[in-house]
């Protein structure tokens, strides 16, 4: 069962209960551009209680305000019943909920185009906002007062440059003026749902005119207030030579784009408003520190071995990439890159990481004496197999003794 026939499903249940169900939000505005969408909501004028009782399995986590997850067939469907919402004193959640009609639901709700509602049994679409006349205008409005929409949910403004960027919509002048006059407030919501938003806008392939849009609004700069104007074009120059690809881009590497004019510790000082995974600092400080590595045209046949047998070496290679295209070099200026293509592609299947001829214990049977000395010692060991010098443990154990008379480090 897909997400649409399990809403649909949930939709003749409460019908046949004598309540009114529709479809409501993105999906309708997703079926209407002819998209796939990803999650079909159910609004509805059943109360939480009786959606609870009609249907056996449900998450009553959001019942409060209203929502309740209804779990089909191995699918979740949100069941929203039709309300409107006062009181937003954080800036993101309502203090007061009241159970109303589709037409005060659709008035509550952030842009004309996600305010539709479908009927699939009738096959109709039921718009009180006038969603379709501004998918047709490719317009992003919000509903009523835009002031108003921003004041409730200061997200909202992410998610109308999301819309943006994602649709290739352009932002109705009044709307793009209150996120403009709004944009610092941006600082009162959470950093794990910012980077949400930012990640949709940025990781789409017209991540160049959402950064724009991000830089032009100020929000970009409330978000990350170090960030000067000439970082922040040259970011959006990045952004616009990144390539696409059929498989997503990471998020971490759209941000590294974002901050390619930047030190890396400004960079991972700005980025923890984001609250960022480990994993995604890890994978954004090496894209930055290694920032110009790979146009070394002496680099050692070991250090390539050892930067290629990293597992984000082509993130970073495609950052290098950008940044080149971005600069004034021109086509001069992809050359050390091109050439470092034909030197792997010269290594063939060669493997990048072997495991060291001798370990540790074998290093200390030769003689070597346990402490920092010894690691460096392994480290030029195995440097000399990877450029190729030592390829038997034989070899290994000669060069290794050698190591160590010169430098009169043998255990007496």
């Amino acid at each position: 069962m897909t997400n649409r026939q399990a809403a649909i499903k949930i939709i003749k249940r409460l019908r046949r209960d004598g309540f009114e169900a529709l479809l409501a939000g993105g999906c309708v505005r997703d079926m209407l551009l002819g998209r796939r969408a990803s999650d079909y909501d159910v609004a509805t004028d059943a109360a939480p209680k009786d959606v609870i009782k009609i249907f056996k399995r449900t998450l009553k986590v959001g019942a409060k305000f209203g929502v309740v997850i209804v779990l089909n067939e191995g699918r979740q469907v949100e069941v929203a019943t039709f309300r409107t919402e006062t009181g937003y004193t954080d800036g993101r959640h309502p203090a007061a909920v009241k159970f109303t009609s589709a037409a005060e639901d659709a008035g509550r709700r952030d842009f004309t185009i996600n305010g539709m509602f479908y009927d699939p049994i009738e096959k109709e679409v039921i718009d009180y906002v006038n969603g379709r006349a501004d998918l047709k205008k490719e317009l992003v409005r919000t509903i009523g007062r835009p002031e108003k929409r921003f004041g409730e949910d200061y997200l909202r403004m992410l998610r109308a440059i999301r819309f943006s960027t994602q649709l290739g919509f352009a932002i109705e002048q009044k709307t793009f003026s209150a996120i403009c006059s709004n944009a610092k407030n941006i600082a009162k919501i959470s950093g794990e749902r910012i980077a949400m938003e930012l990640e949709g806008i940025l990781v789409n392939p017209n991540r160049s005119a959402g950064a724009s849009m991000l830089v032009k609004s100020g929000l970009a700069e409330a978000i990350f207030p170090g960030l000067s104007v000439g970082q922040a074009k040259f970011a959006i120059k990045v952004l616009s030579q990144l390539r696409n690809r059929r498989n997503r881009i990471d998020f971490s590497l759209v941000l590294a784009c974002l901050f390619a004019g930047c030190t890396t510790e400004f960079a991972l000082t700005e980025l923890r408003v984001l609250k960022l995974s480990r994993n995604a600092n890890r994978h954004i400080k090496f894209l930055l520190t290694n920032r110009g590595k790979l146009l070394d045209e002496k680099m050692s046949l070991a250090e390539l071995k050892m930067i290629l047998a990293e597992p984000y070496f082509w993130d970073l290679y495609e950052l290098q990439e950008a940044i080149q295209k971005a600069g004034s070099g021109g086509r001069a200026a992809l050359r050390p890159l091109m050439r470092l293509q034909k030197r792997i592609k010269a290594l063939g299947d060669i493997e990048l990481k072997p495991a060291p001829l001798l370990n540790g214990h074998d290093l200390i049977r030769l003689g070597a004496v346990p402490g920092p000395a010894l690691g460096q010692l392994a480290h030029e060991m195995y440097i000399a197999q990877l450029e190729g010098k030592l390829q038997t443990s034989q070899q290994a154990e000669r060069w290794v003794q050698r190591w160590l008379q010169r430098h009169k480090m043998i255990e007496k």
